[in-house]
């Protein structure tokens, strides 16, 4: 199993493959499932795909992994370095695919003893936060009890599982505030209205937002990051812009955050005789763990000899989050060791975490089954 895992990892590591372009990913993952007799379901989408192990009927969990890979130049010395110019696995979805595909096999090794059916779902398109919403547009997982999936975390070394009760990842909000002021000639402001007193202004009272009017025990994030206003030295601009994101560990925090820039945005471009614009895009919701499920994974991790860790909450998104409407779930932190953050060209995923991660899974999903029966 292990040597069949390795052999799976390198694959999918040399052909990384962009969100909504798992083409070759997909047929690969299908292949070796079919090969070993998992039966796969009909989702009618391009790119990804569910498997179906076990009764058939209910209680139904699902394991899921996401597939896609970014945009990077990898900078590694591997010898199954990706062989795609300027697209790497630098997230570890290679890691994750491989891990629940061993899942699935061992769980297909023990298929007729099982308490109902578990769904392993290879989902595309995570990094672009769009594909756990095809996957549940499907409608085959509206039978689902109970959402489990992991993350790779160089942070922790190999056979090491993060688990964390409660809120482990932040919503991922979008803002764009645009400030319609009146050009003129830079000599002559009076004639006109700046927008870039009001920028400054807009920018300043941002900043008090998580300080000042966010508890301090509430996780939250307000980050500009792109400010834009005029194109030359002797015009004062009609308008200016400013851009950023919104991260938050609760909903009410969340939308408390989203009316607050609101507001800050209006009054202060008012001040300066100006017109604020304001723009809100909701992404992922935050990530929050079960607790009972997180209590349940840590003792079947230490019984599998994996050395159990509370990771520290993340700021970043996740689009697992999505499933968490349909049902309870977790996120579990898989150590994979490298010394390189996600998203960094030298990123890398230890292989000799796949099998424990992979028999983690296994077990979890069949003894989950078991709790939902009994």
């Amino acid at each position: 199993m292990e040597k069949k895992l390795i052999e799976v990892f390198h694959w999918l590591h040399r052909h990384p493959e962009l969100a909504m372009k798992e083409f070759r990913t997909t047929e690969y993952l299908k292949k070796v499932l079919l090969d070993n007799g998992v039966h796969l379901l009909e989702t009618g989408l391009e790119t990804g795909l569910i498997a179906e192990i076990g009764t058939g009927g209910v209680p139904v969990i699902a394991l899921r992994a996401d597939i896609d890979a970014l945009p990077i130049q990898e900078r590694t010395s591997l010898p199954y370095i990706s062989e795609t110019p300027g697209i790497m696995h630098a997230c570890g979805h290679d890691f994750h695919a491989t891990c629940m595909l061993g899942a699935a096999l061992l769980l297909k090794g023990r298929e007729s003893s099982l308490a109902g059916t578990v769904k392993v779902i290879f989902q595309p398109a995570e990094e672009i936060n769009v594909g756990a919403e095809k996957m549940v547009s499907t409608g085959l997982l509206n039978d689902v009890s109970l959402f489990i999936t992991g993350h790779t975390y160089p942070w922790f070394p190999a056979g090491t599982l993060g688990i964390r009760q409660g809120p482990v990842m932040s919503s991922a909000d979008r803002f764009l505030v645009l400030i319609k002021g009146k050009g003129c000639h830079a000599a002559n402001p009076d004639l006109g209205i700046d927008p870039i007193p009001a920028l400054g202004a807009i920018i300043s009272a941002f900043q008090t937002v998580v300080s000042r009017q966010v508890n301090p025990f509430d996780g939250a994030v307000v980050s500009i990051t792109r400010v834009e206003a005029g194109n030359t030295w002797n015009v004062i601009p009609e308008t200016a812009t400013l851009e950023g994101t919104v991260r938050a560990m609760t909903e009410s925090v969340r939308d408390s955050i989203r009316q607050k820039l609101e507001q800050l945005a209006t009054i202060s471009a008012k001040a300066y005789g100006c017109e604020a614009v304001f723009e809100y895009e909701r992404g992922p919701a935050p990530v929050v763990n079960d607790n009972g499920l997180c209590d349940r994974a840590a003792v079947v991790a230490r019984e599998l000899g994996l050395d159990v860790q509370v990771n520290p909450p993340s700021m970043i998104a996740e689009d697992f989050s999505r499933y968490l409407k349909l049902a309870p779930g977790a996120l579990f932190r898989i150590g994979t060791g490298g010394g390189f953050d996600n998203h960094h060209p030298s990123f890398t995923a230890d292989p000799s975490a796949l099998l424990p991660a992979a028999r983690f899974f296994a077990t979890l999903g069949e003894k989950e089954l078991e709790h939902l029966v009994n």
